[in-house]
């Protein structure tokens, strides 16, 4: 099963705090890495270690180094659970949705006619879009909506 990361915080020294989609909350200490793979050593550098970028797949500082997301959920420390909301879940699963398409935020706003940054709003949970919206953003992404009610 993949574990899908949705937020990720720098903590003291290599230490990161991912946040997963099924609320668990994890820390991991990039040290544990740098013997077997040395050249994540460089993360060292605080500047270069709080310039990684978060993805549902993990984390990316440059080419050379990453850390993946089931790394992180199987073995690293779960440090407290948070309730998920629908419309945070819903707008992971649109950005997902959108880079498998191979389209940025841009592109999309041009396929939909959704403002960009309306978009961005989505992606990250901070708007409540309509189904209608939503249909919109689905079909602009040539992906299928299912809505459920358990």
């Amino acid at each position: 099963m993949f574990h899908e990361a949705i937020k990720l915080k720098y903590n003291k020294g290599t230490e990161v705090e991912v946040t997963f989609l099924d609320g668990k909350v994890k820390t991991y200490d990039m040290r544990r890495l740098f013997k077997k793979y040395p050249q994540l050593s460089a993360l060292k550098d605080r500047n270069l270690f709080k310039s990684g970028r978060l993805d549902p797949f993990g984390i990316t500082w440059n080419d050379e180094l990453d850390i993946d997301a089931e790394t992180i959920y199987q073995e690293g420390e779960t440090i407290r659970e948070e309730k998920i909301t629908s419309i945070v879940r819903l707008g992971c699963q649109i950005a997902e949705a959108r880079g498998r398409a191979g389209m940025t935020q841009m592109d999309l706003a041009r396929a939909t006619g959704i403002d960009q940054s309306d978009i961005s709003k989505i992606e990250r949970g901070k708007a409540n879009p309509s189904v209608s919206t939503i249909e919109r953003i689905a079909k602009a992404i040539n992906a299928s909506l299912n809505i459920e009610i358990k």
